[in-house]
């Protein structure tokens, strides 16, 4: 997290321990602070909207401590994506407003990370372009269909995890991305000098 979010740091707090429904113990403060960059990029996704994913995750983490009995010892990852999930289309159903942080100074990585010494200033900038034209794409999708491609393609999730995290069927999370690939797919066509060769299609 940047923009001075403050990391959270479990050597810094009080250890609170939480207990599953399985009756296993967990250190709070190391979950979050091990899940907390991938819960705020999430929300970040799905609002597109730096203030409200930082408001997002901290409610999101609030939740999750309060009710952590009802958490059954399987996936914790795909636990906690289920509750910004949720958290995330509350907050788009009752706070509609446009976003404060435009969608172009959102990468899918850190546009100001410098330059490696293997990629030229040219291939740098073709990639935060690309990054920047990706965001506004995935901006513009449903919002379960947003979730599937940021879940699977973006996180890495498999598809149990990911119809876990969305609390569906797998058949409906392979349905939601599928559909989500082709919008991608059409919605970047028209940019095709921008994508690596081996992702451009032959016109």
């Amino acid at each position: 997290m940047q923009r001075g979010s403050t990391s959270f740091d479990c050597k810094t707090h009080v250890p609170l321990a939480v207990v599953a429904r399985s009756g296993q113990t967990y250190c709070f403060n190391c979950i979050v602070e091990e899940h907390q960059t991938q819960v705020f990029n999430l929300a970040l996704h799905m609002l597109s909207d730096w203030a409200l994913a930082e408001d997002a995750t901290q409610e999101a983490f609030l939740s999750a401590f309060q009710s952590f009995q009802d958490f059954r010892g399987k996936s914790l990852r795909a636990w906690l994506l289920s509750i910004i999930a949720n958290t995330c289309r509350d907050m788009l159903r009752t706070r509609k407003r446009r976003p404060s942080v435009p969608l172009e100074e959102i990468a899918l990585k850190d546009p100001s990370q410098p330059v490696s010494r293997k990629e030229s200033p040219e291939d740098y900038a073709l990639r935060r372009e690309l990054g920047r034209l990706i965001q506004q794409g995935i901006a513009i999708l449903p919002q379960e269909q947003r979730l599937a491609l940021v879940l699977i393609d973006i996180d890495g999730m498999s598809y149990e995890e990911a119809a876990q995290a969305m609390r569906c069927s797998l058949g409906t999370v392979k349905s939601r991305l599928s559909r989500a690939r082709v919008r991608m797919r059409d919605f970047l066509r028209p940019h095709g000098e921008l994508l690596p060769h081996e992702l451009r299609q032959d016109k």
